[in-house]
């Protein structure tokens, strides 16, 4: 309500303040970043009614500087002229709406992110753009398939991990799989692995830790979902000379489903409908071999493994290991075992 006060001879408008006057800041911004986007405005009575439902009461100077002022904190508003009045709304935001929908869709796509997880975050990721902007966020991504995490404490796996590497620390966990009774299991009757971290590697839609075993004295990785009771441990990281040598990228990419093997170079002849899955795979650094006008060949480095040599099956005749001849009769084994499995 706006009352009449004298003041000497002269009237003075005074306007009563609400009770939350200390918050007007706050709430001005969490009105214009909730209530406009570049499609969507808001009038300066419909500001002025939107502040009264916090108990905040402004005349329009005031508001007008705010809107000014809201520019320190990032949040940058333009008044256009619609009609008789001004129309407000934010202008720019840290993250667009085409970004905000890639980083839901990844979220929901991703395997080892729990469900309950998934609609935790996608809920925050909605808190960046306007109500009407985040109803376009509420979509479903399906994906043939889809199987979601059980493990709910992967989030602060990723964490501690991160933490014991830029702490130089080893870390202990307990390590489970499935048994036929669809419980987790420990495996090694419980027992702790005592491991130095090195990093995280994303392979099959699946969360890796590569670490250094001093015990096995090599490099091994592990299904971080599948990591249970991580703590740290009082013993700084060993295996750095191993690290040194090892591209995290390039280690992933030889491993077919971050499965070991001995690592080769295996030489492929290959049909050319099929260049795109070797790209794919190994990247365009690889050097093809034109061989005739149908076939090519490549040479990559692989741990060979039967992840591997499935994969080469997986691609029927379109594709053939010619060498070296240690992988080409592992290939014929295989072939050979799962002849006698199915006969």
């Amino acid at each position: 309500m706006i009352y009449l006060k004298y003041v000497g001879r002269r009237e003075k408008c005074i306007m009563p303040k609400g009770t939350n006057q200390k918050f007007k800041l706050y709430r001005l911004a969490q009105i214009m970043l909730e209530k406009t986007d570049e499609e969507h405005y808001i009038t300066m009575p419909e500001i002025m009614e939107s502040l009264a439902e916090y108990n905040i009461t402004a005349d329009r100077k005031s508001i007008y500087t705010d809107l000014r002022d809201l520019s320190v904190l990032g949040i940058e508003v333009e008044g256009e002229p619609i009609g008789n009045r001004y129309h407000y709304h934010v202008v720019s935001r840290t993250f667009e709406l085409p970004e905000l929908k890639l980083l839901v869709d990844a979220i929901q796509s991703s395997k080892f992110i729990t469900e309950k997880k998934s609609n935790t975050l996608i809920k925050k990721l909605e808190k960046m753009v306007s109500e009407y902007e985040a109803q376009k966020l509420q979509r479903q991504v399906y994906v043939s398939g889809r199987i979601k995490t059980m493990n709910e404490s992967i989030y602060y796996t990723v964490d501690a991990i991160h933490n014991a590497i830029s702490e130089n620390k080893k870390i202990k966990f307990q390590y489970y799989q499935w048994n036929v009774k669809k419980e987790m299991e420990l495996r090694h009757n419980g027992a702790w692995y005592h491991i130095s971290p090195w990093g995280l590697s994303w392979d099959d839609e699946n969360y890796y830790l590569v670490g250094y075993d001093s015990d096995a004295e090599k490099i091994k990785h592990y299904r971080v979902d599948k990591m249970l009771h991580i703590r740290f441990s009082s013993e700084n990281r060993e295996g750095k000379e191993f690290f040194n040598k090892l591209d995290m990228a390039d280690y992933a990419k030889k491993s077919f489903g971050m499965f070991g093997g001995k690592e080769q170079t295996v030489k492929l002849l290959v049909k050319n409908n099929l260049v795109g899955v070797i790209i794919d795979r190994f990247g365009k650094n690889v050097i093809l071999f034109p061989t005739d006008d149908e076939h090519f060949t490549v040479n990559v480095n692989v741990h060979v493994s039967r992840q591997f040599l499935g994969w080469v099956f997986s691609l029927g005749d379109g594709i053939k290991i010619v060498g070296p001849d240690d992988v080409v009769e592992q290939m014929r084994s295989e072939i050979k075992r799962l002849i006698e499995h199915y006969s």
